[in-house]
C-alpha cells in the first residue's frame, strides 16, 4: 500500500470518527425530558453476567433505574464508571437501582471487572446491546449511553456521554 493510500485511510478515519463525535453532540440529550414509557424490550431483556448468573431487567421494574451502556475499550466510559459506582453506593438506600450493559466480549468484560469492580450489576450485552440502546434513544449507537427511568417506568432523561459529578447531583434529587 502506498504512502499516499494509507494518508487517505487515514483522513477517512479520522473524518468518520469526527463524524460520530458530532453526531453524539448533536443528540446530547441529558436536560430533555423523556417520551413515555420505556420501551418495553427493555423489560424484557435478560443478560448473562460476568459471574456466570442472569440478570432480569424485569425484576428492576418499580423503582427508578439508570442504566448505563459501556465498553471496556470506551475511554469515557471508563472514567465514568467510578462516579456510576459511588452514585449507585450513595443512593441504594433512596430506592435507586444502577446496572451496566457491556457491549463487549464477555473475556474482556471479565478481565476489566477484575481489575476494576463495581458494586451495581452488570449485565453482558454484547452487540445486541447496541441495538436495544437504539430502541431506547441512541439515534447513533454511541457510547457511554445512559438512560434513566422513573419508578413508573416513565423515561427521565437520556445522555449521550460521559456524566459529570453535576449530572449526578442532578439524579439524587430525581427520585
Amino acid at each position: 500500500m502506498t504512502s499516499n493510500r494509507r494518508r487517505a485511510f487515514l483522513y477517512a478515519g479520522v473524518g468518520a470518527a469526527a463524524g460520530v463525535a458530532g453526531a453524539g453532540l448533536a443528540i446530547w440529550k441529558w436536560g430533555e425530558k423523556g417520551s413515555g414509557q420505556v420501551d418495553p424490550a427493555l423489560w424484557a431483556s435478560t443478560f448473562d453476567t460476568p459471574g456466570g448468573g442472569e440478570l432480569s431487567l424485569r425484576a428492576l421494574r418499580g423503582r427508578p433505574l439508570l442504566v448505563n451502556f459501556w465498553a471496556t475499550w470506551c475511554p469515557p466510559c471508563v472514567e465514568e464508571m467510578p462516579a456510576i459506582d459511588a452514585f449507585f453506593r450513595q443512593n441504594s438506600a433512596r430506592s435507586w437501582q444502577v446496572v451496566g450493559l457491556a457491549i463487549d466480549q464477555p473475556s474482556k468484560v471479565r478481565e476489566f471487572l477484575k481489575k476494576t469492580p463495581v458494586s451495581y450489576p452488570v449485565g453482558l450485552a454484547g452487540l445486541g446491546g447496541t441495538e436495544l440502546s437504539k430502541a431506547l434513544g441512541n439515534e447513533t449507537g454511541g457510547l457511554p449511553f445512559t438512560l434513566v427511568i422513573g419508578a413508573g417506568g416513565e423515561v427521565l432523561q437520556r445522555r449521550m456521554g460521559r456524566l459529570s459529578q453535576a449530572d449526578f447531583s442532578h439524579l439524587a434529587q430525581l427520585a
